[in-house]
């Protein structure tokens, strides 16, 4: 596996090794050593997925308060999905700005979102399928979530019509 620092501190895009021959290929997807090597979370309490019937599907963007704050290790396995993260850590060099990285079921590449970042995507594709490893328990009352075109962070999303459910467009402006 190869892992490349993003902007944020603590994200990492990571990327599979494939061993090919005239069969196909092997690749590793995940090691808690490599994990544990670069001092990142190696025990998710739960894995979900996340399936998108339209393209241009919008989800997020979300994030659970302490002390359910959740490191999350997100893979697209069907389709296609631009997944952003914005770093609502008030101490963090990054605090307020945001990385976006393409995640499809080709290129296998797997976004580390460390605890303390917002979360979302928009799907690219019809039929996007999005794997997600997590490390804390889900607890409703320490859900949250900013606003996906909030102009403290500036995100900047794929030109596309988009389909949201009302709370995810409803979010307020930041205030932190």
């Amino acid at each position: 596996m190869i892992f490349r620092e993003t902007p944020l501190p603590g994200a990492y895009l990571i990327d599979a090794e494939p061993i090919g021959d005239e069969r196909g290929f092997f690749a590793r997807l995940w090691s808690s050593e490599a994990f544990a090597a670069r001092q990142l979370v190696t025990r998710f309490n739960h894995i979900s997925v996340s399936v998108n019937v339209r393209q241009g599907t919008l989800r997020g963007m979300h994030y659970q308060a302490p002390p359910f704050a959740e490191t999350k290790l997100v893979r697209c396995i069907r389709g296609a999905v631009y997944d952003v993260a914005v770093d609502l850590r008030p101490h963090s060099p990054s605090f307020r700005k945001w990385t976006a990285v393409e995640l499809t079921a080709d290129n296998r590449r797997a976004f580390y979102i460390p605890a303390g970042c917002a979360h979302g995507f928009q799907t690219l594709t019809p039929d996007a399928e999005i794997l997600y490893m997590i490390d804390a328990p889900y607890s409703a009352g320490h859900g949250g979530g900013v606003r996906w075109n909030d102009p403290a962070f500036g995100i900047e999303w794929p030109d596309a019509e988009r389909t949201m459910n009302a709370r995810d467009a409803g979010y307020p402006n930041f205030s932190g």
